[in-house]
């Protein structure tokens, strides 16, 4: 039995999955700049905030919205956490589309990603636990 290796993928065709969480992520933010989330119940109610529980991704519309028409500081206000990951998340996105482009395979150490998912996710459950008490409130959408 011999194994023959596929034919390398054409630029159009690595750059699929990126055009379409690009555009996906465009027209979401457009639907966020045109439908205020601020707005009670225009996006639906969350089941959590319901019950009085502010999950680590609530304010996250409303902290789009707030972008969107260029306020920092009111996207700041509806989700802290959110706002500090968003050059993260654009820097990974630009990488990945880059790498896309020019045809790169990057492989991230399991010695590297393992940390850092883990310290995500003990700030992510800080942020979630802190905002739900009183002292801090002023992290609450």
């Amino acid at each position: 039995m011999t194994l023959t290796a596929s034919p390398p993928l054409t630029r159009r065709q690595r750059m699929a999955s990126p055009a379409r969480v690009l555009g996906g992520l465009a027209v979401a933010t457009v639907a966020l700049r045109v439908r205020d989330p601020h707005q009670h119940a225009s996006w639906g109610l969350c089941p959590l905030a319901a019950l009085g529980i502010w999950c680590p991704a609530c304010g996250g519309l409303r902290a789009v919205n707030d972008l969107t028409h260029g306020d920092l500081l009111g996207a700041a206000s509806s989700n802290l956490a959110f706002v500090v990951a968003l050059p993260f998340l654009v820097a990974g996105l630009a990488i990945w589309t880059l790498d896309r482009w020019r045809g790169v395979h990057r492989q991230l150490p399991t010695a590297v990603v393992r940390p850092l998912a883990g310290a995500a996710l003990v700030l992510l459950a800080v942020f979630t636990v802190a905002r739900n008490l009183p002292f801090g409130s002023w992290l609450a959408p």
